[in-house]
C-alpha cells in the first residue's frame, strides 16, 4: 500500500479520507464533508494539507472545503464535467487523468450513477469511490441510469482484488441486512454481516474494506451471476436488467 490512509468520521454517518505519501510527506483528503474533523485528524498527527480531491458535487462531500481551504492553502481537484456545480477548482480533470499525491501516481475513474459526473479516484491499493461503489452496496440513482451505474460498477470491479474501497458513507449494517434478502445462503456474507454487526457495536467503522469482499459478498457487483438472477426471477435478463432490479429493491427496502 504506497499510501497512508486514515479514515475520517464527519457529520452524522459520511467519510472523509486523509492519504498521505510517506516518501514525500505529501497529503491529499478526498471529499470534505466538513472541516473541524479533517483538520484535527491532521493536527493529531503533525501533517499539512496539500490537495483536496472531490469525488462529486452533493453537500454532504463538499461543504468544508472553503473552510479547509482557508485553513491549509490546499489545491482544489474536481471533474470539469462537475465544475458548474463544485467549489472552485485549481484543477479540473477528466476520466483517464492522472493525478497524484507526492510520488505516488493516480487516476481519474468515470463513476457515473449515483450523480452524472461523479468520479473515483484510483491509486495502488486504493480506490476513493464516495457513493459509487459501497460496501456492501452502492449509491442511489439520483440523476444517471441503472446502465450507467453497472458500467461504472464494472469499472470498479476490474480493479485488483486487494484494492480497498474507500466509499462515503457508514451505511454498511443496513447494507447486510439487504444483501442477505438476495442471498441468504451466502456464507461469506453471513460472515460479513456479523462482523458489520461487532464492528459497529464496538463504535469501529466498517470502510475500508477490500474488493475481494465486495466481489464475494454486494449484491450490486453480483448481477451478473445465474444464482442472482435465478434468486430475482429473472433468469433470462440482462446483467443490467437484474442489476437495476436489486437497486429497486433496494430503495423500498
Amino acid at each position: 500500500m504506497p499510501l497512508e490512509i486514515v479514515t475520517v468520521p464527519c457529520l452524522r454517518d459520511n467519510y472523509a479520507f486523509v492519504a498521505r505519501d510517506p516518501e514525500t510527506g505529501a497529503t491529499a483528503c478526498i471529499d470534505v464533508p466538513e472541516a473541524a474533523p479533517i483538520l484535527a485528524a491532521l493536527k493529531a498527527r503533525g501533517w499539512g494539507l496539500d490537495d483536496i480531491l472531490i469525488t462529486h458535487h452533493h453537500p454532504d462531500h463538499v461543504d468544508g472545503v472553503a473552510e479547509l481551504v482557508a485553513a491549509t492553502g490546499a489545491r482544489v481537484t474536481g471533474a470539469a464535467a462537475d465544475a458548474h456545480r463544485l467549489p472552485p477548482l485549481d484543477h479540473a480533470v477528466a476520466p483517464g487523468d492522472a493525478v497524484q499525491v507526492g510520488s505516488v501516481a493516480g487516476k481519474v475513474l468515470d463513476v457515473s450513477g449515483h450523480t452524472v459526473g461523479h468520479v473515483a479516484f484510483v491509486f495502488p491499493g486504493a480506490a476513493f469511490t464516495a457513493d459509487s461503489l459501497m460496501a456492501l452496496g452502492c449509491g442511489r440513482l439520483f440523476e444517471g441510469s441503472a446502465a450507467q451505474m453497472w458500467d461504472s460498477l464494472q469499472r470498479l470491479a476490474a480493479l485488483p482484488p486487494e484494492t480497498l474501497i474507500c466509499s462515503g458513507h457508514e451505511y454498511t449494517a443496513a447494507n447486510a441486512r439487504f444483501a442477505l434478502t438476495i442471498e441468504p445462503g451466502n456464507p461469506r456474507l453471513v460472515e460479513r454481516a456479523e462482523a458489520v454487526r461487532a464492528a459497529r457495536d464496538a463504535g469501529r467503522p466498517t470502510v475500508p474494506s477490500t474488493l475481494a469482499d465486495e466481489l464475494a459478498t454486494n449484491p450490486f457487483l453480483r448481477a451478473h451471476l445465474p444464482e442472482i438472477k435465478a434468486a430475482l426471477g429473472l433468469d433470462t435478463a440482462s446483467d443490467a436488467e437484474a442489476f437495476a432490479e436489486i437497486r429497486a429493491r433496494k430503495d423500498r427496502f
